[in-house]
């Protein structure tokens, strides 16, 4: 993927940490070429003399990290509106211009790469690859496939059916075949399915299982077969996650319920768990959330804590994804100062966002770490975040946001960036 606008780049008098390495560069240099990719990134003594021409941007002593990654997002879904609002009473090309918004809000925040996983049309993909909207790179499932009652099934508690474009039901090996093969011919990247019910769902329960084994394998044969592409799995409870682990799934998106079993499942099949913490760690508003969804919530919250954190102290692979959409879109890295409070290093919780993502995603090649070669995408953050995870945690801490060299979001006074 090669965004347009790259440009040549220097970044000096920053603190560089790589995504890989396990101690930071103090007072470093990061030169990128023409085309946007890293030609240099470690000390300032013994770095390139500066091309003349070149774009420099004084970082003023914050600290300079690898682009970061959110891979679970719904960026076609509001978070400060319900989804009966977004189904039945939001004109369509409304709809478009807030999800280019979110778009332009997640990379503000640092969120250079996302992978949507329901509810965003592969188009705005394409449309960021063009450069005719700012976002993330995209990855999109398009949709989510589950069964009839199932997490994905939009009729409501009035038995009322949002017809919902992106949630496709499917109760057989040929349902969820078909669903997966109309996922990919919509252009998906992955496929999303789900093996557990969860807790926005009205008629099941985290600890229900939704499709059958026969049926996840099905759906993991299909994205198979064009060109190797992942499936994803909502698994909440520890049937749904076990399940979609022997399946053959990618990644576990929440996994609440994992237990040692699904731990040691995770590191047999080198599979990703990707914990949704920012959900867990939101305010529970008792007035403003339905009976049903408030009751899972209460008894979920503090099982999915003590299970995340044993699943952090057992070192399975850990990639970082908030469920904005759910949660607060535009407030992704939140997500980091959650892993922290549960257990992992600032460092290592950088490195999930980062070197591990992108390696959930397949562009660990190109994207995840700043070393030559790699991509020039770039996230500036005053002060310290190894020490203080929490600065990355606010956006107005992200001064410089930069894809494959091409500046897009540059909050530094003008006396601390030159050109």
């Amino acid at each position: 993927m090669k965004l347009r606008d790259s440009a040549a780049l220097r970044v000096h008098n920053v603190r560089l940490v790589d995504g890989v390495s396990a101690v930071a560069v103090d007072d470093a240099v990061l030169d990128a070429d023409d085309d946007g990719h890293i030609t240099y990134a470690g000390p300032a003594v013994g770095a390139p003399v500066p091309r003349p021409g070149v774009r420099t941007v004084d970082g003023a002593g914050g600290t300079l990290l690898p682009g970061l990654f959110d891979c679970h997002t719904h960026l076609g879904i509001p978070s400060d509106r319900s989804l009966v609002d977004v189904a039945l009473l939001t004109d369509p090309v409304l709809g478009m211009l807030q999800t280019t918004e979110r778009l332009r809000r997640t990379l503000d925040a640092g969120i250079t790469s996302a992978r949507d996983v329901g509810g965003l049309r592969s188009g705005f993909r394409d449309a960021v690859t063009a450069g005719l909207i700012t976002g993330p790179r995209l990855q999109t499932s398009v949709g989510v496939i589950s069964h009839t009652g199932g997490h994905a099934d939009g009729t409501m508690p009035s038995g009322r059916d949002l017809a919902l474009e992106y949630c496709e039901l499917a109760d057989d090996v040929t349902g969820v075949r078909t669903a997966a093969r109309r996922m990919l011919r919509a252009g998906a990247d992955l496929v999303k399915i789900c093996t557990s019910g969860g807790m926005s769902s009205a008629s099941d329960d985290p600890d229900d299982e939704d499709l059958l084994d026969e049926e996840i394998a099905a759906a993991v044969d299909e994205a198979g077969r064009r060109g190797g592409r992942p499936v994803a799995a909502h698994a909440q409870g520890r049937a749904g996650v076990l399940a979609a682990i022997r399946g053959g799934v990618r990644s576990v998106e929440h996994g609440f319920g994992i237990d040692d079993e699904g731990c040691d499942l995770l590191g047999e099949r080198g599979a990703f768990l990707v914990p949704t913490l920012s959900t867990t760690f939101g305010t529970l508003d008792r007035e403003k959330t339905p009976p049903w969804r408030y009751e899972k919530k209460l008894r979920w919250n503090e099982r999915t804590k003590a299970n995340i954190a044993e699943a952090i102290a057992r070192k399975v692979n850990i990639a970082v994804g908030t469920d904005a959409g759910i949660a607060p879109h535009g407030q992704n890295l939140r997500e980091l100062w959650c892993l922290v409070e549960l257990g992992m290093s600032p460092m290592d919780a950088i490195k999930a966002a980062t070197s591990t993502s992108a390696r959930l995603l397949g562009v660990d090649d190109t994207l995840g770490s700043l070393k030559p070669g790699y991509a020039a995408d770039l996230v500036l953050c005053t002060g310290d975040p190894v020490r203080d995870i929490s600065r990355l945690a606010s956006p107005e801490n992200i001064v410089l946001v930069v894809q494959q060299g091409a500046v897009r979001k540059c909050a530094l006074p003008p006396a601390e960036r030159t050109s």
